[in-house]
């Protein structure tokens, strides 16, 4: 079931609602923003304008993981990792700028999927919880596996849950919660099982290479989400190029979302 082609990315005005800490390094972030609300498609992602540094011009690209066309509200998680974000985890309640999206191709179902593994890695979790509440809006059966480095930097499994998620399993590098491991210890033995058609993943490029071995190794259509510094956020710089079979595209227009067997690892 594909995701129905969104109207043109253009720049609207947004307002925070709440901008708070929910883990090591990691904020929630909700913003009004109606219009963009009402057209952004699981998968697809936005860039923030973000005031306090007039000499920076770039735009911070972020996924969602959570629109509603009612409210008007869109919510975002996001790691602090640069001045940009950080200045971004200081906009307070009733500030705002302005966020151009929807940006790129998401998520798509294809026909007779029955059950679907979500796969996160770090921030990744972002772009997953949105798939999540795709899956369960469409009644496809769904599970997930949730990596991070340790405990402290967990965030958003309740969502998953709250989105349909039949089993989550968490794995952290440190063994401080879950399965000590990478993602790819609960994977490989879930897919073995031979439950799953389809896998929609979404973390460290390493990570996802591996979850997408495994998957082809099963039989299993599976979905990646990259993580690229897409620029401009509508294909005209270059700077978001992914190697695929049919050469280099931009992620920031072909993707974020990119069937595995497409992509040159």
């Amino acid at each position: 079931m594909p995701i129905p082609t969104p109207p043109a990315a253009r720049v609207h005005d947004f307002t925070v609602v709440a901008n708070e800490p929910v883990a090591d390094g990691v904020y929630r972030l909700t913003i009004e923003a109606p219009r963009l609300a009402a057209a952004i498609r699981p998968g697809q992602f936005m860039s923030f304008a973000v005031p306090g540094d007039a000499t920076q011009l770039i735009r911070i690209p972020v996924s969602y993981s959570a629109a509603d066309a009612v409210s008007g509200t869109i919510d975002t998680y996001y790691a602090v990792v640069g001045d940009g974000t950080r200045r971004l985890s200081q906009m307070a309640p009733g500030s705002g700028s302005t966020v151009l999206g929807p940006g790129g191709n998401g998520w798509h179902i294809p026909e007779g999927t029955n059950r679907t593994l979500v796969v996160a890695g770090g921030i990744g979790i972002t772009p997953i919880v949105a798939a999540a509440a795709m899956l369960d809006e469409a009644g496809v059966a769904h599970d997930a596996v949730v990596g991070a480095l340790t405990e402290g930097k967990i965030c958003a499994v309740g969502e998953l849950e709250a989105n349909g998620c039949g089993e989550v399993r968490v794995t952290t590098d440190d063994g401080s919660a879950g399965t000590k491991g990478f993602v790819t210890t609960e994977v490989e033995p879930m897919l073995a099982t031979g439950s799953y058609d389809l896998v929609l993943t979404c973390g460290p490029e390493p990570m996802m290479r591996a979850v997408a071995k495994l998957a082809e190794a099963a039989g299993v259509a599976c979905q990646v989400s990259v993580e690229r510094m897409m620029t401009c956020g509508f294909g005209a710089c270059n700077t978001c190029n992914v190697e695929t079979t049919s050469g280099m595209v931009g992620a920031c227009t072909s993707g974020p979302v990119f069937d595995s067997g497409r992509m040159v690892w």
